[in-house]
C-alpha cells in the first residue's frame, strides 16, 4: 500500500523559522489580499490560526513566475 505524503502546514507567525522569504509582514499582506492575488489556495484556516501550505506556496510562486498574475 502506498503511503500518502503529508503536506507541511506552517503557522504564518512561524514561517521565518523555516524560510527567509517572504517576511511575516509580506505574508500578512498576501493573506489580506488573498482573493485578489489568488493566494487562498495556499491558506489553511483552523481554530483561528492561519497556516501556510508550504508546497502550495511554492507552487503559487512558480505559477506567478511563469506568467501568472498572482503576485
Amino acid at each position: 500500500m502506498q503511503e500518502k505524503k503529508q503536506r507541511r502546514l506552517i503557522p504564518l507567525t512561524k514561517w521565518n523559522q523555516f524560510h527567509l522569504w517572504p517576511t511575516i509582514g509580506g505574508l500578512r499582506h498576501l493573506v489580506a489580499f488573498a482573493q485578489q492575488k489568488n493566494f487562498e489556495q495556499v491558506l489553511v484556516r483552523a481554530n483561528g490560526r492561519v497556516l501556510i501550505d508550504e508546497e502550495a506556496f511554492f507552487e503559487w510562486v512558480n505559477a506567478s513566475r511563469n506568467g501568472g498574475n498572482h503576485v
